[in-house]
């Protein structure tokens, strides 16, 4: 399936982008190759993340080893990033 980001998920990514590379620069490959690992499952899964009980239609993805969380939802097809939260955020 297409992956399409919506605005506010660009805006999540590139903080956790520069975030990342100000503090953890050690880590910013494997956080993205891991990120990419999700997406891959997402795109050819898209029904494998849990739903979110109060948000009917939308699904998380955790990454695995990382406080990221990926919300989507599938649209006519296509699976639709919403957000990138950190575990510690509120969703």
């Amino acid at each position: 399936m297409r992956i399409r980001y919506t605005e506010p998920a660009l805006e999540d990514l590139e903080k956790i982008r520069a975030y990342i590379a100000a503090n953890y620069p050690e880590y910013a490959e494997a956080v993205g190759a891991r990120f990419r690992s999700v997406l891959l499952r997402i795109a050819t899964w898209p029904k494998s993340a849990q739903e979110v009980a109060e948000r009917p239609g939308v699904r998380v993805a955790p990454l695995i080893r990382y406080p990221y969380k990926i919300f989507y939802r599938i649209e006519r097809g296509t699976i639709e990033i919403l957000h990138i939260y950190h575990g510690a955020q509120d969703s």
